[in-house]
């Protein structure tokens, strides 16, 4: 019995740091708006379609998109509000799809293959889209078509705030007149090496010699050929929420020096953050716990910001620790945990805000990668690696 044809429909807040923006402020509607800072080192984190039109684009550097639009109008985002709407949109998701997969904080797959024995594909999505839309006011784009790659990009073909429906006898009348890079994954690079060889459009793609294709891009050659054919096998990974990460101590005899107590908890802290980064996560929650002498066991958590710094995980556990230390007490055990972990680590760090810390963490990374975890530690940490 043949296997059912697939059926992927992609989701995708429209502009989705700038359209937060607008809702906090209404009066930013309309007028060409980016997100991120004014330093000199600052980029784009995002931009409004009205920005666009100047040729202003992502992780362009701010000063020459001022230089594009005199008149732009720049914040500096607001993170805790882009969580919060992402975690209303993957619970909305969660709730009515048989399996999707968070791609990013604003991207979503949902596999529907076989599920037109229950219901109409495209009226499902549709209402999908409209619930979403209007329980957060958020514009969404979808596409819907027999793979992963041909939904994301009928969902940028239906962009901004629309939809696209893609048949399988639809599909090369719809690749065939696009430039090569509006396939997923074609950089700068890859699509200079293909105007090199008088390659521009996926018609041509699709015609190219296969042999000449992998001489010059090796096996991404082959890959991009099958894709100029419509052709992507991979599959919709079943979102979960991620596991914790967590860290704590048990001490051979009873603390009862605050300054130790808040130097372990930097400690923790600093582990965690090194940990999440290692493994391109970011967490949205945190614990404390603590274990006094009589084994009675108490924890305090919070939501946050998504995050992998340290110094954010070190300010959220010392006002945890603040709120559930019970003072004059020995402490018998001490932990941290981190929760609601994402892969989403790469959106952070377009924020002018956190460009530096971006870099200094990336260099504090390299060092303990090479000679230890401990080889570098903040002055109020305590030094060890328990």
């Amino acid at each position: 019995m043949p296997s059912p044809a697939r059926r992927i429909a992609h989701f995708d807040l429209d502009a989705f740091f700038v359209s937060v923006e607008c809702l906090l402020n209404p009066a930013l509607k309309g007028v060409p708006l980016v997100v991120g800072g004014r330093g000199d080192r600052s980029v784009v984190a995002a931009c409004s379609y009205e920005a666009r039109k100047f040729g202003i684009h992502s992780a362009m550097p701010m000063r020459k998109a001022e230089q594009l639009c005199p008149n732009l109008t720049i914040v500096n985002g607001t993170r805790s509000e882009y969580s919060r709407y992402s975690r209303i949109v993957t619970d909305i998701i969660q709730e009515a799809a048989p399996v999707f997969e968070k791609a990013s904080i604003d991207e979503f797959y949902i596999d529907l293959t076989g599920m037109d024995r229950f219901f109409n594909p495209l009226q499902w999505t549709l209402e999908l889209r409209q619930k979403i839309t209007d329980t957060t006011g958020l514009p969404i784009s979808f596409g819907l078509a027999p793979n992963k790659m041909l939904a994301k990009m009928a969902t940028n073909a239906a962009k901004p705030n629309g939809w696209k429906k893609l048949e399988p006898d639809e599909i090369q009348a719809f690749l065939d007149p696009m430039r090569v890079d509006a396939i997923p994954g074609v950089g700068d690079q890859t699509f200079r090496t293909l105007l090199q060889l008088g390659i521009e459009s996926i018609l041509e793609l699709r015609n190219a010699n296969l042999q000449l294709l992998q001489k010059y891009l090796g096996k991404h050659g082959a890959d991009l050929w099958q894709k100029a054919q419509g052709i992507h096998t991979s599959e919709v990974a079943p979102w979960q929420e991620a596991k914790s990460i967590s860290t704590e101590t048990t001490y051979d005899q009873d603390v009862l020096d605050p300054a130790f107590l808040k130097q372990e908890l930097i400690r923790m802290a600093e582990k965690l953050g090194f940990e999440l980064r290692q493994d391109n996560k970011m967490a949205g929650c945190l614990t404390v716990k603590i274990r006094y002498p009589d084994f009675e066991t108490t924890s305090r958590q919070a939501s946050m910001d998504y995050t992998f710094y340290d110094d954010e995980l070190i300010r959220q556990a010392n006002s945890l620790y603040e709120l559930l230390y019970r003072k004059g007490q020995p402490v018998r055990l001490l932990g941290l945990r981190v929760s609601e972990l994402t892969e989403e680590a790469r959106q952070t760090n377009l924020f002018q805000d956190t460009q530096r810390k971006a870099e200094l963490y990336k260099a504090i990374d390299a060092v303990k990668n090479k000679f230890g975890k401990t080889a570098l530690y903040k002055a109020g940490s305590t030094k060890n690696n328990k």
